[in-house]
C-alpha cells in the first residue's frame, strides 16, 4: 500500500490499529442490505443467531475450505457434502478481497475454525508479495530486506462472524502491541484454537525479529477477536536454533494435542509433535510425516465427520502450478497418501477452482451450507 494511501485510509476510519482495535466497512464490500451478493460483508457489530443451538457432530453435513490466491492475495470459500469433491461458492472469485481487509492491500493465508460461542474466527496474514509489480507501493517490501527479510510485514488480521456472510474485522499490529516485538520482520500464517482451560481463543503464530529464524509463537485473544491481549510466548523449541519452523497447526485429539509444522531442515517438510498441553512440553519428532518430493507448507489437520479419519492437508508450492496434497491417517504414525486436487488417480477434486493455496477446512452444518449457497449464488438476469 503506498504510504498516502494508508494515512488517507487512517483518517477516513477505514483501518483500526491493534492499538485501537475497530472495525470497519469497507466501501468496496456489500452493504447490510445485500445489494451485492458476490462478497461477504464486513460490518461494525455482529450478533449471534436467533435460536441458534451450538450444533454436535450429528449436526455437521459439510466442509468448509478456505483458501487463497496469489494472483489476487484474496479469501475463497469452498463446500463439500463428501469431504473429497469441493466446489468454490462463488464460482471461482474471491468472498473477501485482499485490497479492502489488509494494509498491504493483500492477504495470505487464513484459518477458519469455530468457537465455543459458535461463532467462526477468521485470521490471516497481511501480506502482498506482489505489491511492487502492482504499483501498491514502491519497494520490493515494506521494509529493506537486507534487515528484515523476505516478505516482511507487521500485521495480522482477526474476523469474526456467526453467520459467514457478515464479519467483523481488525488489523493487529504486534509491534504497536508488545515492545519485545517492535523489531519483527514477519507475522504470518495465524491460527486459533480455543484454551478449555484459560477459556480465551489462543492465537499462534510464525515471527522472526528482523531477518533471523522463524519460529512459533501464542498469545490470547479478546472474545470479540480484536486484538491480542497477551505478550507472544514461543510455542515450541526445535532442537537446531539455527533452523527455522513456522506454519505449526493445531488440534486436539483425545487428551493430546498434535501440533503439525514446517522444519526448514533436510530433508524438509512437514514435522509432527505432540503434547498434553496445549501451549507447550511438543516433543520433536524428526521424522518427515509428508509423502512430497517437491517443497510443501502449511499443514493442516482435519477430521472426516463421523469417523476417526484424519485427513492432514498441505499447500505443495513446489508444484508447478502450485496445489493443495492430502495424506489420511487413523494413528498419526502411518499416513496414506491420497494425492492432490485432480491428480491421476485422487479421489480429491477441485471442480471449478485451481490454485488454492495455504488452506484450512472446519465443519459446517446443513443450514450453514445452504446460507452460503443462497448468499453467493449468481444473480438471475
Amino acid at each position: 500500500m503506498k504510504r498516502r494511501e494508508f494515512t488517507h485510509a487512517l483518517a477516513a476510519g477505514m483501518l483500526a490499529t491493534a492499538a485501537a482495535p475497530r472495525t470497519f466497512a469497507a466501501a468496496a464490500v456489500a452493504a447490510s442490505d445485500g445489494r451485492d451478493a458476490k462478497l461477504a460483508r464486513i460490518v461494525r457489530k455482529i450478533a449471534p443467531l436467533a435460536n441458534a443451538a451450538h450444533p454436535g457432530e450429528n449436526d455437521m453435513k459439510a466442509y468448509l475450505l478456505s483458501y487463497f490466491k496469489d494472483e489476487t492475495h484474496s479469501i475463497y470459500f469452498a463446500t463439500s457434502t463428501d469431504g473429497y469433491t469441493f466446489t468454490d461458492v462463488n464460482g471461482g472469485a474471491p468472498v473477501l478481497l485482499g485490497k479492502d481487509l489488509a494494509e498491504q492491500k493483500g492477504v495470505r493465508d487464513p484459518h477458519l475454525m469455530r468457537g465455543p460461542d459458535n461463532a467462526f474466527y477468521l485470521s490471516m496474514t497481511d501480506l502482498h508479495i506482489y505489491a511492487q509489480k502492482e504499483g501498491l507501493r514502491a519497494t520490493e517490501w515494506e521494509r529493506p530486506r537486507e534487515q528484515y527479510g523476505w516478505g516482511n510485514n507487521r500485521s495480522l488480521i482477526l474476523m469474526k462472524s456467526y453467520d459467514l456472510i457478515n464479519w467483523t474485522h481488525a488489523l493487529v499490529r504486534v509491534p504497536d502491541l508488545f515492545a519485545a516485538y517492535q523489531d519483527i520482520g514477519a507475522a504470518w500464517a495465524p491460527q486459533t484454537i480455543f484454551d478449555t482451560e484459560r477459556k480465551k481463543l489462543m492465537v499462534y503464530f510464525t515471527v522472526r525479529h528482523k531477518g533471523g529464524h522463524n519460529h512459533m509463537v501464542y498469545a490470547y485473544a479478546d472474545n470479540d477477536f480484536t486484538t491480542l491481549e497477551t505478550t507472544p510466548k514461543q510455542l515450541f523449541t526445535y532442537p537446531d536454533k539455527d533452523k527455522s519452523t513456522i506454519d505449526g497447526d493445531i488440534t486436539k485429539v483425545g487428551d493430546k494435542y498434535h501440533l503439525f509444522y514446517v522444519a526448514h531442515d533436510t530433508p524438509g517438510g512437514l514435522r509432527h509433535a505432540v503434547s498434553d498441553r496445549i501451549n507447550q512440553g511438543y516433543q520433536y519428532d524428526p521424522r518427515k510425516v509428508d509423502p512430497e518430493t517437491v517443497a510443501c507448507e502449511a499443514p493442516m489437520l482435519w477430521r472426516r465427520i463421523g469417523s476417526d479419519r484424519y485427513i492432514l492437508m498441505y499447500d505443495v508450492f513446489g508444484a508447478n502450478p502450485n496445489n493443495m496434497g492430502f495424506s489420511e491417517t487413523t494413528d498419526f504414525v502411518n499416513y496414506k497418501n491420497l494425492g492432490r486436487f485432480n491428480d491421476p488417480g485422487s479421489a480429491m477434486k477441485a471442480t471449478n477452482f485451481s490454485g488454492p493455496k495455504h488452506a484450512s477446512v472446519t465443519h459446517i452444518t446443513a443450514e450453514e451450507l445452504a446460507r452460503l449457497q443462497s448468499h453467493f449464488a449468481p444473480k438471475r438476469t
